[in-house]
């Protein structure tokens, strides 16, 4: 099987076969799947919103532009976009000093839960917040997304 690493602030458009992988800790992995076409993608966000930041040279980092890019670029490959089906996974509370104290990845999930009800894209399955991260695994075939969580077992969503 063919698998295709997402780094942060990137993404994958991908037709079956293939399996995109990321790991995510307060960043949120957004898969995304049109089942008829079985054309799939995996973002993988940093932070919540484009507009709130003084940064427009990568858009890829943030949820709102990310989905909207991800999304018109399964438009382009083919996909209806009244079929595209999300899982996301993700935004963790990674540390109880610091940087917690701005919640990030509740945000980062708000703002991708917040985007894609813009788009009407049901969330079909969600594995977010807790305090570890994951590693992600999106099999394009199955629409199955593999969460390996730190320290715990893997998840099937």
């Amino acid at each position: 099987m063919n698998k295709i690493v997402v780094r942060i602030a990137d993404y994958a458009v991908v037709h079956n076969p293939a399996v995109l992988v990321t790991t995510v800790g307060s960043c949120v992995g957004i898969a995304l799947r049109d089942p008829h076409t079985k054309i799939g993608a995996l973002a993988h966000v940093l932070l919540p919103c484009i507009g709130a930041s003084g940064s427009r040279g990568t858009p890829l980092k943030f949820a709102d532009s990310a989905i909207e890019i991800t999304v018109n670029e399964m438009i382009k490959k083919g996909c209806s976009k009244k079929r595209i089906e999300a899982k996301i996974a993700g935004g963790a509370r990674m540390f109880e000093f610091g940087l917690s104290s701005m919640k990030i990845g509740e945000r980062n999930v708000e703002a991708v839960v917040g985007k894609l009800e813009e788009y009407n894209i049901p969330i079909i399955a969600r594995d977010t917040g807790k305090n570890y991260g994951r590693t992600l695994e999106y099999h394009i075939e199955t629409g199955v997304l593999h969460i390996q969580r730190a320290l715990k077992d893997i998840k099937k969503i």
